[in-house]
């Protein structure tokens, strides 16, 4: 990595320790340590997540037009003054104004530090830097959330106000270690709109529809988060609980698992996956997820002793880490590798916006199934997760050779190199 990307992984790293200090513990503190009540935290949570969808739909104009930077630093700053009010928050207007101010800022950060990364990268290396940055956010989120569950106390609001403090300085440092970072003039991604979007007429929301690839990775991603993220701390843990019979404290050691296998397997799986065809990648992790729904399945329907249950538990979490790690050097390059060079903050946005919807939609529907409708619950989200191998083996067919392998462009270039010294050395 060069000076510039070691920085923004640093700044990433750094702000996801920060967010591990305070999301485990935000309805807790919420409900019960400002006493503000259930119905409140559930608002809250709500605030923060529609926060996030308000924001994102201008952010990637905001990225194409002034630079990833200005962003970064603005939604850094938004964040930090969020997460300072909510430390200090004990009335219900406050409470709800800085998670807003939390979850738009937070939002805004996402797309603007992929475009950077992108900026940063070459098609060579940028498998490789979101590989990092997913494993960076992991080890940070794990890291802050083990320090921050020693650092808590319900009985004392200024240790959760200490906590959110902390998060709002790894805010402020992001900031300022994004603002010190050269980017180049410009980004190093093709220039050309596709020939579907250019077929629409331009630049901006409609030639990005028009982009159907595009669209088709959009969906892809809208089922990936919805039938994993969107079920962890929701569906997934209802299911386990009522069904499984799980404790609620295996729960976070299901959850340390996950984060577990990303940090140990994540570079191992890179050697794996970066010489071969994303969408095939794309495809496995969709019968990786089946199989470890399956699991989930016997650990609540299958007659086995409460330790089987709870050790299938735990071990679906970790495929779904598995999972993970493969997705992050395949999927975020290949929103990066489609933009046109000048709407690579209009795609990250957009496919974040997609995240988003999906990490919406994915508790409010899979919650209620996890608690009451366990064996549909699991058959659903098995046939989700075999739905991610079609769709992916789908979109495959509508990238070129490089878009889907970008080792080739390696290989290609190493070619065209070689051909004429040897037409010389032949003359």
């Amino acid at each position: 990595m060069g000076a510039a990307m070691r920085r923004i992984q640093a700044g990433n790293a750094l702000s996801a320790f920060g967010l591990g200090f305070t999301v485990p513990y935000l309805y807790v503190y919420v409900a019960q340590v400002r006493d503000l009540g259930a119905s409140t935290a559930g608002a809250v949570l709500a605030v923060f997540a529609m926060a996030a969808l308000v924001a994102l739909p201008f952010t990637g104009r905001a990225i194409d037009r002034r630079g990833p930077l200005p962003v970064v630093v603005g939604g850094a700053v938004l964040a930090a003054v969020g997460a300072v009010g909510m430390g200090v928050a004990a009335t219900v207007p406050t409470a709800v104004l800085s998670a807003a101010l939390l979850g738009a800022g937070t939002a805004v950060m996402q797309p603007a530090l992929a475009t950077m990364i992108v900026w940063c990268s070459s098609p060579s290396t940028r498998t490789r830097a979101f590989a990092t940055q997913f494993f960076l956010q992991n080890l940070g989120l794990g890291v802050g959330g083990l320090i921050g569950g020693q650092l808590v106390d319900v009985s004392r609001p200024g240790s959760f106000t200490l906590l959110f403090g902390i998060e709002a300085a790894m805010f402020l440092v992001l900031a300022a270690v994004a603002g010190t970072v050269r980017l180049p003039r410009t980004s190093s991604v093709s220039t050309a709109l596709p020939k579907e979007a250019a077929r629409t007429g331009g630049g901006g929301l409609r030639a990005l529809l028009g982009h159907r690839a595009m669209v088709q990775l959009c969906v892809l991603g809208f089922v990936l988060f919805f039938a994993c993220y969107g079920q962890f701390e929701s569906g997934l843990a209802a299911y386990g609980t009522e069904a499984a019979g799980i404790d609620p404290s295996t729960l976070g050691i299901a959850l340390a698992a996950n984060t577990a296998v990303i940090v140990v397997a994540q570079f191992v799986v890179l050697r794996l996956v970066e010489r071969r065809r994303r969408s095939r990648v794309i495809a496995a992790v969709g019968l990786i997820w089946a199989v470890a729904w399956i699991i989930a399945g016997y650990a609540g329907l299958g007659h086995g002793s409460q330790t089987m249950a709870t050790a299938a538990f735990i071990s679906t979490y970790a495929l779904f880490g598995l999972g993970e790690s493969m997705l992050s050097p395949t999927v975020a390059p290949l929103v990066a590798d489609l933009a046109p060079g000048e709407m690579v903050g209009q795609y990250n946005a957009a496919f974040a916006l997609v995240k988003q919807l999906a990490l919406a939609v994915g508790p409010a529907v899979g919650g209620p199934m996890g608690a009451a409708l366990h064996g549909p619950y699991i058959v659903t989200f098995v046939l989700f997760s075999l739905g991610v191998s079609v769709l992916a083996l789908r979109l495959g067919r509508r990238l070129t050779p490089v878009q889907d392998q970008p080792s080739l462009a390696r290989t290609s270039r190493v070619v065209a190199v070689h051909k004429p010294e040897t037409a010389v050395t032949a003359s």
